[in-house]
C-alpha cells in the first residue's frame, strides 16, 4: 500500500502540564513516522522495510537519524535486523519469537512445541470487565476462545482468550484448529493484526473441579493463573488471554533486564 511521503521532520516541542516545552528529538520523529507506516500495513510482517539509505531519502533527514530509529525499533521487537540481508519487519512466524509471550518451560529437557486442543470458539457480547480491557462498550461483540495446551502429551495451560470482534470476524473453531503455527501468526497473516507487546498479571490459586479435569490434576491443586492483555500498534489492546499453568513439572520463567 502505498503511502505518501510527508514533508521533512523539523526539530519539534509539546507543551506538557507544566507549561514546559518536551522537544522531540529528530529520530523519535522518525521512529514515530515508520511506526505510522507498519499500522498502516504498509510493510507486512515479515516483509523487508526500505533500506535506511532510502528512509534517509524519503524523509530527507541523515542516515544516522534513520538508524538511530531502527535502532530502537528492533529493541522493542517491532523490527529485525538479518546481517547481509537488511532490516525485516518482525512477525511471530519466525521459529526464535513464534513462542515469545510463552514462559513455562519444562523443568528439565526440551519438549518442543506446544500441542493445542481447541475446545470452543464462538461470539459472546462482552462483559463489562473484558469491555474495559478491550477499550470496547459492555454489550459489544467478542470472539471467546478456550484451549488447553499440551506438553509430550500432558495438559499444562488452560487458556481463554477475548478477542474484539469487529477486528476478528470470520474466526471459529475449524480455522484455529485447522492453523499449525503459532496462534499470533495467524492473527497476523489473517487479520492483519500483529501482537508487539503485552502485559500480564500473575498470582497463585486453586482449581475448580471443571478445570481440574482438563488439565489432569486433584481438583484444589495449586495453579499459576497468568492473565495477559496484548496490545498491538498504537497501544490497541487486541487480546485478552487468561491462563491456568500446571507448575508441577514446569515453571514460569522471564528474563530481566
Amino acid at each position: 500500500m502505498a503511502t505518501s511521503i510527508p514533508s521533512a521532520p523539523t526539530a519539534t516541542s509539546a507543551e506538557t502540564a507544566s507549561g514546559t516545552p518536551a522537544f522531540s528529538p529528530l529520530y523519535q520523529q522518525i521512529k514515530d513516522l515508520i511506526l505510522q507506516s507498519l499500522e498502516a500495513g504498509e510493510w507486512k510482517p515479515g516483509e523487508a522495510i526500505p533500506s535506511e539509505m532510502e528512509l534517509a531519502a524519503r524523509f530527507r533527514v541523515s542516515q544516522g537519524t534513520v538508524r538511530k530509529a531502527i535502532d530502537e525499533l528492533a529493541a522493542e521487537n517491532l523490527v529485525a535486523r538479518r546481517q547481509g540481508k537488511g532490516t525485516f519487519v518482525s512477525t511471530h512466524a519466525e521459529q526464535h519469537v513464534r513462542y515469545r509471550f510463552l514462559r513455562l518451560v519444562p523443568d528439565s529437557g526440551d519438549e518442543g512445541p506446544a500441542q493445542r486442543s481447541i475446545l470452543d470458539c464462538r461470539r459472546v457480547r462482552a462483559s463489562a470487565e473484558v469491555a474495559r480491557a478491550l477499550a470496547l462498550r459492555t454489550g459489544d461483540a467478542v470472539v471467546q476462545v478456550r484451549r488447553v495446551l499440551s506438553f509430550g502429551g500432558v495438559p499444562a495451560i488452560l487458556e481463554d482468550m477475548w478477542l474484539p470482534g469487529s477486528t476478528f470476524k470470520g474466526l471459529g473453531i475449524e480455522r484455529l484448529a485447522a492453523h499449525q503455527g503459532p496462534t499470533y501468526a495467524l492473527f497476523e497473516v489473517e487479520f492483519g493484526v500483529r501482537m508487539v507487546r503485552a502485559e500480564e498479571k500473575i498470582r497463585a490459586v486453586a482449581t475448580d473441579a471443571q478445570q481440574a479435569q482438563l488439565l489432569g490434576v486433584a481438583p484444589g491443586a495449586p495453579l499459576l493463573s497468568v492473565e495477559r492483555l496484548s496490545y498491538t500498534y498504537n497501544d490497541v489492546p487486541m487480546e485478552l488471554r487468561r491462563g491456568l499453568y500446571r507448575t508441577d513439572t514446569h515453571h514460569y520463567r522471564n528474563a530481566l533486564s
